[in-house]
């Protein structure tokens, strides 16, 4: 399974990227079957958490019945030990995830890539200062860093999704900076300057449409990431506080039980591993149909 990082190193210095004609996306994942398996497993998460309200039979957070039941007919998962039904909760669940998943990875993209942004298009010792900063963050544990930030921020889910943003801004910048140092020094850049295109010009025609490609990959790998790294955060505590349907925090209050009642936390287990294997799937997908040095493999 490709790493969030992997992805950070393999694609610098590659310009054809966007630059070949390619197949339209979903014609050409429907030839990949670990993106076509990826894409099918989070259209129907995206699709469960839309519609939660009609599937899920109960509240995630109403008392239904008596605490710590088995699954059957009724409930399909059981109860938790507050008596709410463990399979609303885990539909309900997938909006938090996914939520936190897009606003944490937008926030690091628009921050790491500015970041980027400035130091590949800049260099010298812009480049240089920028880049050092990213190296000190790159020495510190993600996990570790996110529990440090979201202690200091304090315990809330809003606090939770600005930590993981800031620990997986270094990927986009170092990504963003790489793509912005090979494309540079290409003859129609150089063209351009002469003609007097302004600095935002360039960006925005020559620059963005070449380092699009590599960032979709990455953001479908850090989608997952993210996910795992906000139920981390809520088994500790620092990301959804009861009663929110999280399944990190439904992981940690289920650990309790595990021995008498383990369907408590082997239920959010099962939608973790399910939707982050998912988006690793899709990514790796997509990295075969966007880099056209591995299309023909695929």
């Amino acid at each position: 399974m490709t790493s969030p990082s992997a992805i950070t190193d393999a694609s610098a210095g590659s310009l054809p990227f966007m630059r070949r004609r390619a197949p339209p996306l979903i014609a050409a994942l429907r030839r990949n079957t670990p993106g076509l398996v990826g894409l099918i497993i989070i259209t129907l998460v995206v699709l469960a958490a839309l519609l939660a309200p009609v599937i899920s039979p109960y509240s995630p957070t109403a008392q239904v019945s008596r605490r710590l039941l088995e699954p059957g007919a009724q409930y399909l998962l059981g109860t938790d030990e507050f008596g709410r039904d463990i399979f609303s909760r885990v539909i309900y669940g997938s909006r938090i995830s996914l939520y936190v998943g897009a606003v944490s990875v937008s926030l690091a993209l628009v921050f790491g890539g500015a970041l980027g942004l400035i130091a590949g298009y800049a260099g010298g010792r812009i480049d240089t200062l920028l880049m050092r900063l990213i190296d000190m963050l790159f020495a510190i544990p993600s996990l570790v860093l996110a529990i440090v930030i979201a202690g200091l921020l304090g315990p809330s889910l809003t606090n939770a999704m600005i930590a993981i943003g800031i620990v997986y801004a270094p990927i986009y910048a170092r990504l963003v900076r790489g793509e912005m140092l090979a494309v540079r020094n290409y003859a129609y850049i150089e063209a351009a300057h002469a003609v007097g295109v302004r600095h935002i010009g360039l960006i925005t025609r020559y620059f963005l449409p070449n380092i699009a490609a590599p960032l979709i990959v990455q953001t479908s790998l850090l989608l997952s990431t993210a996910i795992l790294a906000e139920a981390a955060l809520s088994f500790l505590g620092l990301g959804a506080q009861p009663p929110d349907p999280s399944w990190g925090a439904m992981l940690g209050s289920g650990r309790r039980f595990m021995e008498l009642t383990p369907w408590v936390a082997i239920a959010p287990g099962i939608a973790i591993v399910i939707t982050v294997l998912g988006f690793n799937l899709l990514g790796d997908g997509l990295r075969d149909v966007l880099d056209p040095r591995l299309r023909g493999s695929t």
